[in-house]
């Protein structure tokens, strides 16, 4: 149902070579050289998506192509898990046919790549081809930082960590961490989080717990996380099961199972708009909450040809415009969406409008408005972070669906 990545574990791989020869009878197209402003004709584009991007973005991507056939002919898009990318697009490099033109994903598939040398470095040699970054939310442009040279942010949302309950079961929520464990202790079985690994909410938990705690160092997992740790070794006690997804949190919550669940904007709005979670779910936060926020990115493959990334360069530039980016609203489940300032849901389609209107929360404003940001952990601290939980925390407790 929704988009959330698992960290693929990338270790310090070493640069592709260059492309080889080309196909005998047939020139290679060009892939290094300087990129012109406009295709010399129209080109086709495949579209990887393991963010669950295109959620958000295809109807901009759709919509470019039918305003603008001279420079995209026709788009083909696929979806596969993060953890695959890099094998796959170094695979394709490696024979020298590359057939990806454009992926979009999340920080674990953009670390992995850039670890790798996988991605062309758009920026800053074609910034200048996309002014719409100049026009980043602060805490976006802070994803975008974190970006480097290859990708390009494309949508954006403060994430979490909230969480979440239903107002019948629940009624008075925790307001801080002390008050989160005494009630998994009184309620054994009844806070859920699923696997950090493999859940958005999950690691934002894990990731924003330094913050609420005062924890030395919030960037340093390993040795900075002393309180951290210790406080969810002690609410584990109290946790009888650990999902191997978030989905699995959100039907325990309909269904009665959990009491309290881990979750972020997104997973709260878009799970009550299709029905898997009761409307009058709640949300609250815990004292010294901290915003860890997310990002999806745009990303060019080395091995794509210059015409493509001319074509690639004007999509992007389109996506990045307020028109388009008011579609990213979507359905509530990156909320807000967003990447770039002055985008009001106003500007959404009537279809979103309606689905914010429905099952949004007037609270999000003001939480977005009051509370700080901060970038999740770079892809190396969070595999480290994931494996230590992992050994030492709810490893043993994990359950597949």
């Amino acid at each position: 149902m929704r988009p959330y990545r698992i960290i693929a574990a990338a270790g310090a791989l070493a640069v592709l070579a260059a492309c080889g020869a080309p196909t005998a009878g047939k020139p290679a197209a060009d892939t290094t050289g300087d990129v012109p402003d406009k295709p010399a004709k129209a080109v086709s584009l495949n579209i990887l998506d393991v963010a669950g991007d295109l959620q958000l973005t295809q109807g901009m991507i759709d919509e470019f192509v039918k305003q603008h056939s001279d420079v995209i002919s026709k788009v083909t898009y696929s979806k596969a898990p993060a953890p695959e990318l890099s094998g796959k697009i170094k695979a394709q490099q490696n024979a020298n046919r590359v057939d990806i033109d454009l992926v979009l994903t999340g920080t674990d598939g953009l670390s992995a790549g850039t670890q790798q040398g996988l991605w062309n470095e758009l920026l800053p040699k074609y910034a200048d081809r996309l002014p719409g970054m100049k026009d980043y939310l602060p805490p976006a442009q802070k994803m975008q930082e974190l970006a480097g040279n290859s990708g390009v942010t494309v949508t954006y949302y403060p994430s979490g960590p909230l969480l979440e309950y239903l107002p019948a079961k629940v009624a008075k929520p925790p307001a801080n961490a002390d008050e989160l464990l005494a009630y998994a202790k009184a309620n054994k079985g009844k806070v859920m989080y699923a696997r950090p690994s493999n859940s958005g909410p999950g690691r934002t938990f894990l990731m924003g717990l330094p913050y609420i705690l005062g924890d030395k160092d919030p960037k340093d997992p390993i040795n900075g996380w002393d309180k951290t740790w210790a406080y969810l070794k002690e609410l584990n006690q109290y946790v009888d099961y650990y999902p191997s997804g978030t989905a699995d949190t959100m039907k325990a919550l309909a269904n009665g199972s959990s009491n309290i669940i881990v979750s972020t904007t997104g997973w709260d709005i878009n799970p009550r708009v299709l029905g898997t979670v009761p409307k009058e779910a709640a949300i609250t936060t815990l004292k010294g909450f901290h915003w860890v926020t997310d990002a999806h990115y745009a990303v060019v493959p080395k091995g794509v040809s210059t015409d493509k990334q001319a074509a690639i360069l004007q999509l992007l530039q389109f996506m990045l415009t307020p028109e388009q980016q008011a579609k990213a609203y979507d359905k509530g489940y990156f909320y807000p969406g967003p990447a770039i300032k002055g985008v009001e849901l106003s500007q959404a389609p009537q279809e979103s409008q309606d689905a914010i209107k429905d099952f949004g929360r007037a609270e999000y404003d003001k939480l977005i408005a009051d509370n700080p940001t901060e970038v999740p952990l770079d892809a190396k601290s969070l595999v480290a972070a994931f494996d230590k939980w992992d050994r030492e925390v709810g490893g043993s407790k994990v359950k597949s669906s």
